[in-house]
């Protein structure tokens, strides 16, 4: 078996997912496989509020495995249709999800990071938007709508690393953190995201997600579609008593 993903629950509604594919932590195609297996495991499970994803050792993760790439003989395309599927899994989940990018993400790892939710790292990070190096292209959608155009252009264009503080500065990153703290960091805002209404996180996620896709009038109805349910469930109802007795409310997703 080439590689292995560490699955685990370090704390309540918490999952943690670390690539372990030593030395660039490469996603072949079998522990990509696996990968989708799991973030479809985990969609279905209510229990599950917040996930982490990281790399083992110094790097994030590296995207394809190209060694097993050069040697493919006509299935190429379904490889990155594969990968493609992985990244969408990811994005769509249900749950908010936390890249805790411990070194560099290449190429397809790069995508991986642009596809969770909130990204934090350490000064060892390293991003590099790869397609060009190996006649490719990727991340040409995502990246732009997160640093905006004319930076994702310096790095689609050219291949070149930017930096952690370079990252922070773009907002590609939004915390950095020393390595040996980086993960625990990760799992505390994961925890903290895991202690607030589960079908209020999820709507902003949706909301969120969808912001830079809709005209302001699309915005406004699709909020108030979502708080016509919000402000009818338990939750909000079990936090609206809370803050009357001055007690931390305890959610249910209900």
């Amino acid at each position: 078996m080439s590689g292995s993903l560490h699955v685990s629950r370090p704390s309540a509604g918490v999952v943690l997912i670390r690539i372990d594919n030593p030395p660039i932590n490469a996603l072949g195609e079998e522990i990509r496989g696996r990968f989708i297996a799991e973030i479809e495991q985990i969609g279905p499970d209510l229990d599950v509020r917040a996930v982490v994803i990281t790399g083992t050792g110094k790097a994030f993760c590296a995207g394809d495995d190209l060694k097993a790439a050069a040697s493919r003989a006509d299935g190429e395309r379904a490889s990155l249709g594969q990968f493609g599927r992985l990244l969408d899994r990811i994005e769509t989940l249900r749950v908010p999800v936390i890249a805790a990018v411990n070194g560099h993400a290449v190429g397809g790892g790069l995508e991986v990071a642009l596809v969770c939710d909130i990204r934090i790292g350490s000064p060892s990070t390293r991003f590099i938007a790869a397609g060009v190096n190996v006649g490719l292209m990727a991340s040409v959608y995502r990246l732009p709508r997160l640093i905006g155009v004319a930076r994702a252009k310096s790095l689609l264009l050219t291949g070149l690393p930017i930096d952690a503080q370079t990252a922070l500065s773009w907002g590609l990153l939004t915390g950095l953190f020393e390595p040996e703290a980086l993960e625990a960091e990760a799992l505390a805002l994961a925890a903290r995201i895991a202690s607030r209404a589960p079908l209020s996180v999820e709507a902003a996620k949706r909301q969120a997600g969808r912001a830079l896709d809709l005209t302001p009038k699309e915005a406004a109805l699709a909020a108030s579609e979502e708080l016509a349910v919000l402000t009818g469930s338990r939750d909000h109802k079990t936090a609206l008593k809370a803050f009357a007795e001055r007690s931390d409310p305890v959610f249910t997703r209900s």
